[in-house]
């Protein structure tokens, strides 16, 4: 019997700890009985057991009270069996993807991971050390779900255009070792006194190095931190001149001209690839631009080009993000511009997904 709508509330979608031997016992017994009503009554037993002591089995409510629902509502002993084998399979030996902690026998708890190519984020993640007080920096949420889905805890995330640091700290949060490459010293000093604020209850490392992505010796700035390799990088490169970030010629948001623009990226590109492992990701975010009134695809001009530098295309995702400091207060104005010109306002970016071949 399912249980009432009340309880259901109750434990929709919080953490069970379930009593792991009397837990594997249950459903081993399951497995044995030779009839749907004997199984049945079995997973009462589970919806019924205690919390007692440890050590423990960690679920998600709302998933577990859904998979022992459908071993009750299973029309025949053989389907019944099928899920049951699975509830076991989930609590033995995990089967992780090889670029990160989810266990894929437990797929169905990692609803907050995002695997669809569009992407709506309403407003940035504050918790923490994350501010949007710098214009044009990183979504948070963005590198959080890249992490997750293509890294494991205690791995070196690498991002060569640090800026205010939202990758570092959101590495932090979830256990990442990390490194970043800032040109301007200044803004290096500002975001590694940020990343240090940021609590780091894993002890993991976090790196900030300050140099020009394009030509710094990266397998140098490794080896003298003993850091043997990288297992994702994250790229967040001005949109070329939308943005002017310093007066640095060697700023990308300087270059002369787009060509001159996407052979700098490219050069970033083919340095990160000297120290990502074999395999991994990489993942570029970046927009578009007019000039003259015409659109410039820089993202994909970009995306062209590295992979011209040794990588391989997995995905292309499109992301809205709505609350920036560019179009706060100004959503009438660029909506009168846009049927004045005859033209469309920017509401998305791209995030390509590249894998080192």
């Amino acid at each position: 019997m399912a249980p009432s709508a009340e309880f259901q509330i109750d434990v929709e979608r919080d953490i069970k700890r379930l009593p792991e031997r009397r837990t594997i016992q249950i459903l081993e017994r399951a497995l044995g009985d030779e009839d749907l009503v004997a199984v049945r009554a079995r997973v009462g037993e589970l919806r019924r057991l205690p919390a007692g002591t440890g050590p423990w089995l960690e679920v998600r409510g709302d998933v577990w009270f859904d998979q022992l629902t459908q071993v009750e509502e299973a029309r025949s002993l053989e389907r019944a069996r099928h899920y049951l084998k699975r509830l076991l399979k989930g609590f033995g030996e995990g089967r992780q993807s090889r670029f990160s902690d989810v266990n894929l026998r437990r797929w169905q708890e990692y609803d907050d991971l995002w695997t669809d190519s569009l992407w709506n984020i309403d407003k940035r993640d504050r918790q923490g050390q994350h501010s949007g007080h710098y214009w044009g920096n990183f979504v948070p949420q963005i590198p959080h779900q890249l992490m997750r889905r293509f890294s494991k805890a205690g791995e070196w995330v690498l991002d060569p255009f640090l800026g205010s640091g939202t990758t570092l700290i959101e590495a932090r949060r979830l256990g990442r070792n990390s490194i970043g490459v800032e040109l301007q010293e200044s803004v290096a000093r500002e975001t590694w006194s940020r990343v240090q604020r940021e609590d780091n209850p894993q002890h993991r490392e976090s790196q900030v190095v300050q140099g020009d992505s394009a030509h710094i010796d990266l397998r140098g700035a490794l080896d003298e931190r003993g850091i043997k390799s990288v297992q994702l990088a994250l790229l967040h490169p001005p949109y070329h001149d939308i943005i002017r970030f310093s007066d640095d010629p060697r700023c990308l948001s300087n270059a002369q001209s787009t060509d001159e623009f996407i052979e700098g990226l490219g050069r970033v590109a083919s340095n990160v690839h000297s120290v990502l492992d074999k395999g991994r990701f990489m993942a570029l975010v970046i927009g578009d631009k007019y000039t003259e009134g015409n659109w410039v695809p820089l993202g994909f001009k970009s995306m062209e080009k590295v992979q011209t530098c040794g990588f391989n295309l997995k995905s292309i995702i499109v992301k809205n993000f709505e609350d920036t400091l560019g179009k706060r207060q100004q959503r009438e104005l660029w909506r009168y511009r846009a049927l004045a010109g005859g033209f469309y306002v920017f509401k998305h970016e791209y995030i390509f997904l590249f894998q080192k071949s």
